[in-house]
This record gives C-alpha cells, structure tokens and sequence, in this order.
C-alpha cells in the first residue's frame, strides 16, 4: 500500500502477490499426484486386461473411481481431525505406495486392491490439497489463482496419461508403475514446508447469503444448502459430457477419421485450459457469478455440435466449444463456491466439486452408453445437449440469489 505522488492522502492498494512461496511449493505436490495418477490411468486396465478380458480393464478403473468417489466424502473429517499436511501426505503415500507394487501379481484381486487404495489416496490429495490451495490464493485474485493452479496440474495429465501407454512399449508395466509410483512418494517431502492450517479454525454463522461467512460445514449440509448446491448441479451437468467425449468420441467418430479424434481430444483440454484462466481474470473483476450461465450454455452447445459425428468441422468445432464452457464452468463454480464459505469449509468445497467432477463424468459416460445403443450416437449426443440444458433453472436462480 502506498500514496500517489498527485494526491498524497489518496491510498493506492497494490493486488497481492498471486506466486507466493508456499503456492510454488504446493505446485510439487500437485504434479507429483497428477502425474501419478495420469500415468497409470489407462496402463493399469491394460494391464488388468492382459491379466483376464475387457470386463477386467473396467473392474479396475471403475474400483478406482468408486474409491476415490467415497474418499472424497469423508476426507473433509479427515482433514479437520488431522489437518492439511498429514491428510495430504497420507494421500501420497496411499496413491505411490500401492503403483510400486503393482505387477507383483497379475490377479485380478490384487489389481482391484491396488486400485481401491489408490483412488482413496487420490481422493485424499485432490480434496486436502485442493482446499490447502485455496488458502494459499490472495481472495481477491482467487480465480486467476485457480485457473492458474489448473494449468499446473492439468499439463501434467496431458503429458502423462499418452505417455504411460508410450513406456509401457518401451519398458514393461513394472518400470511403468515404479515411475507413477515414485512420483508420488518423491513430492511427500514438499509437504512439510506447507502451512498446515485446521479446517476447524473458524466458525462463524452460516448463512445463504453469500456475503455472510458461514461456519464450518460437512458435505452433507453442504448439499442442503442451496449457496454450494446449485454451483454443483451446473458443473456436474458440464461434466458429464466431459466424461462423454473421453469414453465415446473414438467411437462416435468414422474409424476412417481416426486423426480427428486424436485433434479434437486435444483441443477440448486446450480450449478449456485457456477459457478457465480468461474465466478467472474476468471473475476476481467483475464476478464470477455471472460467467455460470455463459458456462453452461457453451458447453451444451458444443455438445449438440458434436452431434454431426460424420462432419470434421463440426467435430473440432464442438469440441473447441464445449472445451471453452467446460473451462469457464470449472473455474466460476469453484471460485464462486470459495467465496461462499469460510475457510474453515475449504475441505468441504473442494470435495463437492470434486465429487460433481468425478461423478458427473461417471454417470455420463455409463448413461450414454445405453442412450446410444437405442438412438445412435448422432442422437445421443443431441439428447445429451438438452439434457444439459435442465441445469439452467438452478444456473438462472443462481444468478438471482446472487448480488455480486
């Protein structure tokens, strides 16, 4: 804070500095966990299936994500009892651990067991280390802090989830597995010059005016509260489709337009990196509030886009789109999700977002699946674009509770 040179008695408040030291060390532990997990994505039900058929390959991922889904709803406990750093170390370890030891058996047990605490460990690093972050990020330049922290972690998982199914080729699962598993253990130690602040710290009232701190809440009474609620709803709707064009878009696609994939699958990532930090300049000026809508309404676009499969352009073109909504979704309902709660509640947001990620990007990709078996893809895709489109009446009221 200084005076300007003109007029003394006038304040001028400098933004706070958005890269402090603690943020930069946060950042080892975010890539360490992203390129663990990332890695070993798609190499370990490839390796499950070597080890027994396709249904295998799904067992493993599905005990992944059904772990991490239910990690993500008791971490917030874990993190008031035993705070941020040993909740975020013990995520490491649970996550690193497990990889090392992988291939020490081809059963189909075992793979399940390693990948049930492997999610756990995941769900422990993401909501921990999500809510830790957000401490970490000056609140008026929070969104930027978020879109910048989405990068971080993001350009790992692009790099790592190709890579690993690349070094299998060249190394074996063994090596694999040994590298995602380091990756994870080697960023423990990053955590201990983090601050560890409780979740439990303050409590003051809770209020559904967003201008109001509210206390300490459990995800629970995060769901049955419409300031936290109806964020969830809008991304969660967005999410689906995310988990829509992972799953299904290589099959959506003519076979003979295989490279339109592989374009349109890294063009929705970049799309969404790039809207989510724009997202989050606009969000610490003007609000976030109002970018949900914009979010929403993009990102069901793109999707209808997407429905005329048999079209190159209408293919890149949609998933340009919907990568441009998906970002600016992520980073307004996060951002405006934080500013709804005290800190004490971090935890508490960090894991309802991310179960609406996770869980929306599960329940898409399994109800799909049946739409388009009775409609054909072109038609799903169309019926999941309306669909999308119900989460415009929590979005509208939303932006009307809303007077920032």
């Amino acid at each position: 804070m200084t005076t300007s040179p003109d007029c003394p008695a006038q304040v001028i408040t400098r933004p706070a500095p958005l890269l402090s030291r603690p943020l930069l060390l946060r950042f080892v532990s975010l890539i360490g966990a992203s390129v663990s997990f990332f890695l070993l994505l798609s190499v370990v039900p490839a390796y499950a299936a070597e080890a027994g058929d396709g249904s295998a390959a799904g067992l493993a991922t599905g005990s992944l994500m059904l772990s991490t889904v239910l990690g993500e709803l008791v971490t917030p406990r874990i993190v008031a009892r035993h705070g941020y750093r040993v909740t975020l170390m013990a995520g490491l370890f649970l996550l690193g651990a497990p990889a090392v030891v992988l291939t020490v058996s081809g059963s189909m047990a075992w793979i399940v067991a390693v990948c049930l605490v492997r999610g756990l460990g995941f769900a422990l690093t993401i909501v921990a280390g999500g809510a830790l972050t957000a401490s970490l990020i000056p609140a008026q330049r929070r969104g930027e802090g978020l879109a910048v922290v989405g990068v971080v972690s993001g350009v790992p998982s692009l790099i790592a989830l190709p890579l690993g199914l690349w070094l299998v080729g060249q190394a074996g699962y063994g090596t694999v597995a040994v590298i995602g598993g380091v990756a994870a253990l080697a960023a423990i130690a990053s955590v201990l010059g983090l601050p560890d602040r409780a979740a439990r710290a303050e409590k003051p009232k809770v209020s559904e005016d967003p201008k109001e701190p509210e206390e300490s809440i459990g995800v629970v009474r995060g769901l049955r509260t419409g300031a936290l609620l109806r964020p969830v709803v809008v991304f969660a709707a967005t999410a689906t489709a995310a988990g829509i064009l992972v799953t299904f878009l290589p099959l959506a696609v003519p076979s003979a337009s295989a490279a339109v994939v592989t374009v349109a699958l890294f063009v929705q990532p970049a799309a969404s990196t790039v809207s989510r930090w724009l997202a989050g300049r606009y969000g610490d000026r003007h609000g976030s509030a109002r970018l949900v809508l914009p979010g929403l309404l993009l990102s069901a676009a793109g999707v209808l886009v997407i429905a005329a499969t048999g079209s190159v352009a209408a293919v890149i073109a949609g998933t340009a789109l919907f990568g441009a909504g998906f970002g600016i979704a992520q980073n307004a309902t996060l951002t405006l999700m934080y500013a709804r709660v005290s800190a004490s509640s971090y935890g508490t947001v960090s894991a309802l977002w991310n179960l609406a990620y996770d869980g929306g990007m599960g329940v898409g990709a399994a109800g799909f699946g049946v739409l388009a078996g009775l409609t054909g893809y072109p038609w799903a895709f169309a019926v999941t674009a309306v669909l999308m489109l119900g989460a415009l009446a929590p979005a509208l009221r939303d932006l009307r509770h809303t007077s920032y």
